[in-house]
């Protein structure tokens, strides 16, 4: 039976692929606008279908906040759409008659991406408008959790993209989840480019799979609130990111850490916006229910409420509990909630200034989270900059976390995938986007003639002049003509 399960999902992934390498040579010759036309479809299809897609991914993965899946669908369909369908993404996207090199972008090919079940629905909605704009089709590996769901999602959007004129295959799904399709998928020669996003151990296999890979890492993101920020609106946008579908986006805060001056009015704004401050009873209680005995997330309580999580660890708290609070002294295999907890808990540490929350910033993202992202509230812009030199490839300021890093609330790249750079294992620094998969070709003319010497004389050459803008005749033609231009200006 298991033989006859490999062998249908292994004929799967190959046919699979087949499709979507017919239609990827049929995408490489659209133009930009039809490719735009595809994905103004499929935007549109998201907006129309956003709630339902939101209800089923919370029914079938038991995670999250409906209504704020709802919110993470449009975001990954209409403000990505939004942000990129003025981009250039085929054909001759950039011209620069002085230099005389021009550019032409081309697709990467067929691209599989990789889907969790932390977000399962908008991934697949941001990850497939991102191919189909750059002309690519696209191959969904879904999260065992989340099969039904993620399907759904890829057959909305494939739809609406046929609607447009895209060929059939542009936007697949596979039907089942296995470690076997998965890989079959991975080493496919159709596979042109894989987009992982997913657990470290599923991205270190994108990355080996001997084709180019891009992939995300763990967050383990700490916030400060530094002594000069506003503590009110610092611990209220920390509460808002933090709950926001309970705390499922990797960019979302796992730990507090207060500048000692303004510890006491942070605890005081925590219990104001209704969160529970753990004794240490309580402390070791969540960290026995919510982890796993080599700390990692027990995957029962990802995108929980901080009252289930209570009432699973043998505790009460008040009914509208948002957060609970775990007060750490230290990181590392000994402090179990000192690492990525993508639920309703907080770490909660007092630090005595910048410097030293410098120094534990460097600690909790070294044992999980390095390369991913950081938050800052402060109104001191120096001492927010010295943040800037943290192994992070995002550093949030005075915004809630989790919104700020994928681009709701900050305006960086809109994104539900959200690279490490390579000090977190990755080849993506950045928010991806259609630029990300694309290939570009430079079209570039002879400025100059090589001065290259006869063998034996290489004591008496020097070096040739740089290029610099077509070299000396090219600049002098083009002051020529500036000259020409402001003369004629001046005298109309």
């Amino acid at each position: 039976m298991t033989l006859d399960f490999d062998l249908r999902i292994i004929q799967e992934t190959r046919d699979l692929a087949r499709k979507a390498k017919e239609a990827q040579d049929i995408l490489a010759t659209f133009s930009q606008q039809k490719l735009d036309e595809i994905i103004k479809s499929m935007a549109d299809a998201v907006d129309a279908n956003a709630e339902w897609l939101a209800r089923m991914a919370c029914d079938e993965t038991k995670y999250g906040v409906y209504e704020h899946k709802i919110i993470k669908n449009t975001f990954a369909g209409r403000n990505v759409y939004e942000y990129i369908k003025d981009m250039k993404t085929t054909g001759y996207i950039n011209e620069d008659p002085v230099n005389k090199v021009y550019e032409i972008a081309c697709p990467v090919g067929v691209v599989m991406a990789i889907i969790p079940t932390t977000n399962p629905t908008s991934t697949v909605i941001h990850n497939a408008m991102c191919c189909v704009k750059a002309g690519n089709a696209v191959i969904f590996s879904p999260h065992p959790r989340a099969v039904k769901c993620i399907n759904a999602a890829a057959q909305v959007l494939a739809d609406a993209a046929a609607r447009a004129g895209a060929p059939e295959g542009t936007i697949q799904c596979l039907s089942r989840a296995s470690m076997e399709g998965a890989d079959a998928l991975m080493h496919n020669d159709t596979v042109s480019a894989i987009v992982a996003t997913g657990g470290p151990g599923l991205v270190k296999a994108a990355y080996s799979a001997g084709k180019p890979a891009l992939g995300v890492g763990a967050g383990n993101v700490p916030a400060f609130i530094e002594r000069t920020a506003d503590v009110k609106k610092a611990v209220h946008d920390i509460v808002v990111s933090k709950t926001f579908d309970h705390g499922m986006i990797c960019a979302s805060e796992q730990h507090i850490l207060a500048d000692q001056p303004v510890k006491d009015e942070v605890l005081a704004c925590l219990k104001a916006e209704n969160c529970y401050i753990l004794n240490e009873e309580e402390t070791d209680k969540v960290a026995k229910c919510i982890m796993t005995p080599d700390n990692g997330m027990d995957a029962n309580f990802v995108g929980k409420s901080a009252c289930y999580i209570a009432e699973h660890a043998g505790f009460s708290v008040p009914q509208g509990t948002k957060l609970l609070i775990a007060p750490m002294d230290g990181y590392g295999k000994e402090y179990p909630l000192s690492h990525e907890k993508l639920t309703s808990v907080l770490g909660f540490y007092c630090v005595k200034d910048w410097h030293d929350a410098c120094a534990l910033c460097m600690g909790l993202l070294s044992i999980g989270g390095i390369g991913h992202s950081l938050a800052v509230h402060s109104k001191d812009d120096r001492i927010i900059r010295e943040f800037g030199a943290k192994p992070v490839s995002r550093i949030l300021v005075n915004t809630p976390s989790s919104l700020g890093g994928i681009g709701y609330t900050t305006n960086i790249t809109p994104s539900l995938t959200l690279g490490c750079g390579t000090c977190g294992g990755s080849s993506l620094d950045e928010n991806l986007s259609p630029l990300h998969l694309i290939n570009v070709k430079r079209l570039a003319y002879g400025m100059c003639e090589p001065s290259i010497p006869e063998e034996g004389t290489a004591s008496s050459c020097a070096a040739p002049a740089p290029a610099q803008a077509g070299g000396a005749a090219a600049n002098a033609e083009m002051i020529s003509e500036v000259v020409k231009q402001v003369l004629a200006r001046i005298q109309s």
